[in-house]
């Protein structure tokens, strides 16, 4: 039966130790750290919003996900683009869900300080 436990205090290190203590051969335990949150997910898309709306990149605008997928390649993380039907590139490959929350940190980071340095103005509740 599949389990997951976060690890919030000694106790729920204690269950998770005493899981791996009983397992069966062959069971698979993962470790990772926790992903990003609701809140750095709401504000990333409110900034993507704001970059889509008022920057042009190679002389076009480009679509809040589009823009993603750009500022995440500018950070790092492995994206693709694919040609789409129409000739149209389309971002395919790496999803922001997957980030942890220091790395939705970062690219929040990296996206107000290339924004401002572009002069975008920020929406509501988006930093300045």
């Amino acid at each position: 039966m599949p389990a997951t436990v976060v690890i919030t205090s000694a106790d729920a290190k204690a269950r998770a130790a005493h899981w791996c203590k009983i397992a069966p051969a062959g069971t698979v335990v993962t470790f990772r750290k926790p992903g990003r949150t609701i809140p750095q997910n709401d504000r990333m898309w409110a900034m993507l919003t704001d970059v889509a709306q008022q920057v042009e990149h190679n002389g076009r605008r480009w679509t809040p996900d589009q823009w993603k997928q750009l500022f995440m390649n500018a950070c790092g993380h492995e994206v693709h683009f694919m040609p789409g039907l129409s000739g149209e590139p389309f971002p395919a490959g790496f999803r922001s869900s997957k980030l942890t929350k220091e790395q939705m940190g970062e690219l929040i980071d990296f996206i107000d300080a290339w924004g401002t340095q572009q002069g975008v103005k920020w929406s509501d509740g988006v930093p300045a």
